[in-house]
């Protein structure tokens, strides 16, 4: 679907079910470079399940009109005002990656807008290494193929596709490669940049689950710690042969984690 918020058209994947009506709101969020897309397969079921769901493009990024935002910050008043005016606060905001640091921002700032987090693959700081910012600063392809190889986990290399026929790998790497011109570049420098992580944690009030990959070498596991620390209700699940990209390489136990994070009982 589409809305237009703050004169500029946004676009958000529902499930396939409206967003009308009084269940509880699922707001997800995509990480660097991505778009709604990266949902697919935990979208549906939410909106199948109890819940309304909107997997946002960020401004910028796949249908939704630009410019992307330029610090987390930013994108983080962007997604509590565009929860808001969806009509579905106080939302469950899940992200991952960069979105992890987005919804964040957005129940730090605006606590009213978020019923609870569920963040994959974080960490307190994302620190970009100087030779992907510069290839995505060129726009060189390469940015998106390190990003893949690096991030997704050695099992999900040799296949395991969800869906039957589909390649993790060349998904993900197409994916980054249709990007528009320098959103990737803007949104690894505002990862690079952001470091007001553990703060906000500290200012979050709802429920929070994280879900982390323990083959993750782009947000190792040891580096959520400080961020663990400075929120108060916080919970961690994590997935045994899983990297960066959870949702796409283990979709249905992230699909579980998630579901037991909205309905507020341990993951098994």
């Amino acid at each position: 679907m589409e809305a237009l918020i703050d004169g500029r058209v946004v676009r958000c994947a529902t499930g396939g079910r409206s967003i009308d009506g009084d269940e509880p709101a699922v707001v997800l969020v995509h990480g660097a470079g991505g778009d709604r897309t990266v949902w697919q397969l935990q979208t549906r079921w939410i909106a199948h399940h109890g819940y309304r769901a909107a997997a946002v493009d960020l401004p910028g990024h796949g249908g939704s009109e630009g410019p992307a935002p330029a610090s987390v910050e930013e994108m983080g008043e962007w997604l509590a005002r565009t929860t808001e005016a969806l009509g579905l606060a106080p939302a469950h905001l899940v992200g991952h990656s960069m979105g992890t640091f987005v919804a964040l921002e957005a129940a730090a700032q605006r606590p009213e807008v978020a019923r609870s987090l569920v963040l994959l693959g974080t960490a307190a700081a994302m620190p970009v290494h100087p030779a992907l910012q510069s290839a995505a600063d060129a726009g060189d392809p390469l940015a998106g193929r390190l990003i893949t190889s690096w991030g997704i986990g050695s099992r999900a290399h040799t296949g395991g596709h969800a869906s039957p026929g589909m390649w993790l790998i060349g998904g993900n790497t197409s994916l980054l490669d249709r990007a528009r011109p320098g959103v990737l570049a803007n949104d690894l420098a505002a990862c690079d940049a952001y470091d007001g992580a553990e703060q906000a944690a500290a200012r979050v009030r709802c429920p929070v689950t994280l879900v982390l990959g323990r083959q993750d070498k782009m947000t190792p596991n040891k580096r959520a710690a400080p961020m663990i620390a400075a929120f108060g209700d916080v919970r961690s699940v994590y997935l045994d042969r899983v990297g960066h990209f959870l949702q796409i390489e283990s979709p249905i136990p992230v699909r579980e984690a998630i579901a037991a994070a909205l309905a507020g009982r341990p993951s098994e």
